[in-house]
């Protein structure tokens, strides 16, 4: 997604409280989540506080270059990214959190220094047309999708930031010329380019594509607007890069003048209502991340998911390597 010039007012202080941020303005968040998922959550923090909410959403790689860009004199208070490499590459520019928020996610879904927290899970899996695939016919594995069997049938989103969280779990976990050469042989088999994870789902609902890879949760949003929908998700091998188990995050940046109000969204955003929005409310039902909050009926457990083995840490410096990679690939420009 591209990074929508304007910045988006979601919401209006409550005008008998009179309240606004710490220094009487409004909190500026830049999203990298997609408006059309996480809108209602801006409206639930300014009800039940009382701060006025300023939203610019984007691609997450996009929007934390253009932080990186401002520097100190950046606009934002906290940046909500898709992915923990977006978080991790302006790591120097985020404050460390509160003991106490960080204490609410498992450590596995938080920055090892404190400066950024998940604040829901996926996973990566394989979604497929029911039609055209029965669930033993899909590869448990995505080192599987370079066989010529599947030229044509399978869908992408390369610029998106979930696919390359995705490309950097397989660097880390197979190295890099494993990586290599599987984006290589997966160019050979004409793979269709999406700009994000929702057209693939609709895509292999629609019989365009046979299957694709995405994040769990697209599923569930577009059964919610296309109910018989032929389309499953395929959950990939333990230890498979394919089943990447990561978050979107977090962190508040260090120049702003807003930290505490900033803080406070974190919190809500690790509140039991803010965990319960993608169980009851939520159409794409991602995973809460805080203890004693079950997921949407359905999914399955949140720790019976086994990814590869890696630090999602790790992730913002390897970054820009995988975006070099992909370019030399072909799969960016």
């Amino acid at each position: 997604m591209k990074v929508i010039a304007g910045i988006v007012v979601l919401v209006a202080a409550l005008a008998a409280a009179g309240c606004g941020g710490d220094d009487g303005g409004p909190l500026t968040i830049y999203s990298g989540r997609e408006e059309e998922l996480v809108a209602p959550l801006f409206d639930m923090f300014s009800e039940e506080t009382g701060i006025e909410v300023e939203v610019r959403y984007g691609d997450s790689a996009e929007l934390a270059a253009t932080i990186a860009e401002e520097g100190g004199n950046s606009p934002a208070d906290l940046f909500w990214a898709q992915d923990p490499g977006s978080l991790g590459s302006i790591e120097s520019q985020l404050a460390e959190l509160p003991q106490e928020i960080l204490d609410r996610v498992e450590e596995r879904f938080r920055d090892d220094e404190g400066r950024w927290v998940g604040t829901s899970g996926r996973s990566r899996v394989i979604v497929y047309n029911t039609q055209a695939l029965s669930e033993d016919e899909v590869p448990d594995s995505v080192f599987d999708l370079t066989d010529p069997k599947w030229k044509g049938r399978i869908g992408i989103a390369p610029t998106n930031a979930s696919f390359q969280a995705f490309v950097t779990a397989m660097r880390l976990s197979a190295g890099d010329e494993r990586t290599r050469q599987w984006l290589l042989d997966l160019q050979k088999n004409d793979p269709k380019e999406y700009e994000k994870n929702t057209p693939i789902v609709e895509a292999a609902a629609a019989g365009e594509i046979d299957l694709g890879l995405v994040n769990h949760y697209y599923l569930y949003l577009v059964k919610e607007e296309q109910p018989d929908a032929p389309i499953a998700n395929r959950f990939l091998a333990a230890g498979d890069p394919g089943a990447l188990v990561s978050v979107a995050g977090a962190g508040v940046l260090k120049s702003s003048d807003q930290s505490d109000d900033a803080e406070r969204f974190v919190e809500f955003l690790l509140s039991e209502e803010g965990q319960r929005f993608y169980v009851e409310a939520a159409e794409e039902a991602e995973y809460p991340l805080v203890e004693g909050i079950e997921p949407k009926e359905g999914l399955r457990p949140l720790a019976t998911l086994q990814g590869p083995d890696v630090d999602l840490t790790s992730f913002g410096a390897e970054h820009e390597a995988t975006i070099e990679l992909l370019r030399e690939t072909g799969y960016l420009t």
